[in-house]
């Protein structure tokens, strides 16, 4: 299966848009489905607020994993890393019209109402998938750029 296969069956099995992108990439890094599931979680749903999507917080996790250094003051590792996720995030707002859940679903994803409003109206199909997709496709672009 590919990365985006992957992703997209996990995200089809009802684990959150940023479980399914970074379970992706995550064992890649020496992780196993569990803890990053555990390390993805709270990123679905625009971090549960609709502010930033979940599939690019997914994509944004692996960045950090791929490109930051794990010393104090890492300036270089740290710097590539920024970059990397400015790109991340300008091809995900070109892919998707947006970057927040809110703005990409056009509910308001912090309200009861807003998420209520989005599953009836199946937006998960509609939006989410393509974001899951989108964010996979994107971040191995840009891994495989360097």
């Amino acid at each position: 299966m590919t990365r985006t296969e992957t992703a997209l069956a996990l995200f089809d099995e009802r684990y959150s848009c940023s479980q399914a992108v970074f379970a992706a990439f995550a064992g890649d890094y020496g992780l196993d489905k569990d803890m990053a599931m555990k390390i993805s979680g709270p990123f679905g749903g625009g971090i549960a607020t609709g502010d930033i999507c979940g599939a690019l917080s997914g994509a944004i996790i692996v960045l950090g994993l791929h490109y930051r250094g794990t010393e104090p003051g890492a300036t270089a590792e740290k710097l590539m890393t920024m970059t990397y996720v400015r790109k991340m995030i300008g091809e995900f707002e070109n892919a998707m019209g947006a970057r927040d859940c809110s703005d990409i679903l056009g509910e308001d994803m912090s309200t009861d109402e807003g998420r209520q409003a989005a599953h009836d109206k199946d937006l998960r199909t509609q939006y989410c998938f393509p974001c899951v997709k989108n964010a996979v496709q994107i971040l191995e672009k840009l891994l495989a750029s360097e």
